[in-house]
């Protein structure tokens, strides 16, 4: 897939004031400082698409960008180590709840893993909430470039393996990195055979 326009349509807390759920919609979401921002901006090639910062939990809004003018691709707040209120917590959970199990229109959802660190408890329980709604998900690995290639390898298979303690089937897994678009095709390619296969 070759992506010409991307562009951002809005920005909302209320799942009822989102887009009308009329295009195929691929959902980006991760722990808190992840390089999701840096990755959405890689995959589109537009660096200033989605505001990439230092500072954790920067997104606290559900985010719509639309693509080619077919698809929407949609940014998530990221969950865990923000430093906000337990009510703001409270509040995006809801508010990710409401969006994730509901939203008709949500083909796919990518969750964002670090690859330079070992399996984290909040990844793996994001990830079993979304195996136990059967909603349709694949991994992302983030910041491949930072590792040695032996390094990056053996900790994805040390991911692989602690999901299989649980899963019977993995799904799928991207190594990405958004300084040298390693990737990119790949998620770019499962979104256009998502979009081939379905018909909203």
């Amino acid at each position: 897939m070759t992506i010409k326009t991307a562009s951002y349509l809005q920005s909302n807390t209320k799942v009822d004031k989102l887009p009308a759920p009329t295009k195929p919609e691929y959902a980006f979401i991760g722990r808190s400082n992840v390089g999701k921002s840096s990755l959405i901006n890689m995959l589109t090639g537009n660096g200033k698409l989605a505001k990439v910062s230092a500072t954790p939990g920067k997104t606290i809004t559900i985010n719509h960008f639309i693509i080619n003018n077919e698809w929407y691709l949609v940014d998530l707040p990221g969950y865990g180590f923000a430093k906000r209120s337990q009510e703001d917590r409270k509040m995006w959970e809801k508010m990710l709840d409401d969006y994730i199990m509901n939203r008709r229109n949500l083909i796919l959802t990518f969750v964002l893993v670090d690859s330079r660190i070992e399996p984290q408890k909040i990844d793996l329980e994001f990830i079993a909430r979304l195996g136990e709604h059967q909603v349709p998900f694949a991994i992302i690995f983030t910041k491949a470039d930072k590792l040695k290639k032996s390094q990056l390898a053996a900790n994805i298979e040390a991911y692989r393996q602690r999901l299989l303690e649980e899963w019977e089937e993995l799904p799928p897994m991207v190594v990405t990195s958004s300084e040298n678009g390693i990737g990119k095709d790949e998620v770019l390619d499962m979104i256009e055979g998502c979009n081939r296969s379905i018909s909203l």
